[in-house]
């Protein structure tokens, strides 16, 4: 704690507001200095998971009162958090692991906080989404899109899988383990050129990060059962920026060779689309080229 005050004491921390702390992703040494400094300075800790959170605190040598503030019950504990800052209270709040309020609770603890005028502090620290995005090595990207979990079933579902198959842009998808394989089958399918980061477990113990088309998915999971266990973060790469048809048609080479293969496998309109996809080549062109390889 001495470190943590040195680096970070010097910062003014108002009362009365709301402090959003990033936690660990699943390497406790990934806390931040001034995340220590902060946790030890508020005077309740609001939190997802008041066991996690509190074993958490533990590891770091903490003790605060700890309230419950989850997706079931935010509104109402929101409230109950404005009522302590109203008092100049400073509050943490924490989610499991990561950033507040991405792809966990937080985010109508803060519109409530600001709605009260209390101040809201960001106490950056551990992404899963940046860390993934930062080993994916995706020289195409141009920013990228944050997915997050997609709906867990019906209509909902194909219907966001297939905005993120025919979006150009990198993009950031969450997946529990119990529907990873799932998932890989649906991106083999909707999206089987473009290549695919799957981070498992990223900072643990155990932590593996590959990277290959979306095709080969499916079966690269299946070859190992170690493979399908913990959380993952998937990084579906950007498409590849190519040169454009000139002014006679012509599709460059690369598209070419995926149209080839996928004609060989499906009927063309459907193979003509999904080369467009992964190439960036104009539809129409790449059409007429089936057609031409057809006859």
């Amino acid at each position: 704690m001495r470190a943590a005050q040195a680096a970070a004491g010097g910062q003014q921390y108002p009362k009365g507001a709301l402090y959003l702390v990033a936690t660990p992703i699943g390497n406790l040494a990934d806390i931040s200095l001034r995340a220590l400094h902060v946790l030890a300075l508020v005077d309740q800790v609001a939190c997802e998971d008041t066991r996690h959170s509190g074993t958490l605190l533990h590891h770091l040598g903490l003790s605060k009162p700890l309230m419950a503030l989850h997706a079931h019950n935010e509104a109402q504990a929101a409230a109950r958090v404005c009522e302590s800052l109203a008092r100049g209270e400073r509050v943490a709040y924490v989610s499991d692991a990561g950033t507040p309020a991405v792809s966990d609770p937080g985010a109508l603890l803060v519109a409530a906080a600001v709605a009260a005028g209390h101040a809201v502090v960001p106490i950056p620290g551990a992404s899963s989404a940046l860390a993934a995005i930062s080993v994916a090595g995706d020289a195409q990207a141009q920013g990228f899109r944050f997915v997050g979990f997609l709906p867990a079933k019906g209509a909902e579902r194909h219907s966001a899988l297939t905005g993120c198959a025919e979006d150009a842009q990198a993009q950031v998808l969450f997946e529990a383990p119990h529907r990873i394989t799932t998932l890989a089958d649906e991106l083999a399918r909707a999206a089987p050129g473009r290549r695919v980061t799957l981070c498992r477990e990223l900072t643990k113990q155990f932590e593996s990060i590959a990277t290959q088309p979306a095709a080969e998915l499916p079966a690269w999971l299946a070859a190992d059962s170690n493979r399908t266990r913990g959380e993952f973060v998937l990084v579906l790469h950007a498409i590849p920026r190519t040169a454009p048809a000139d002014a006679e048609g012509a599709v460059p080479e690369a598209a070419l060779r995926v149209l080839r293969l996928l004609a060989a496998e499906l009927p063309l309109k459907q193979a003509v689309s999904l080369a467009a996809q992964i190439s960036g080549a104009p539809r129409n062109a790449l059409y007429t080229a089936g057609l031409a390889m057809k006859a």
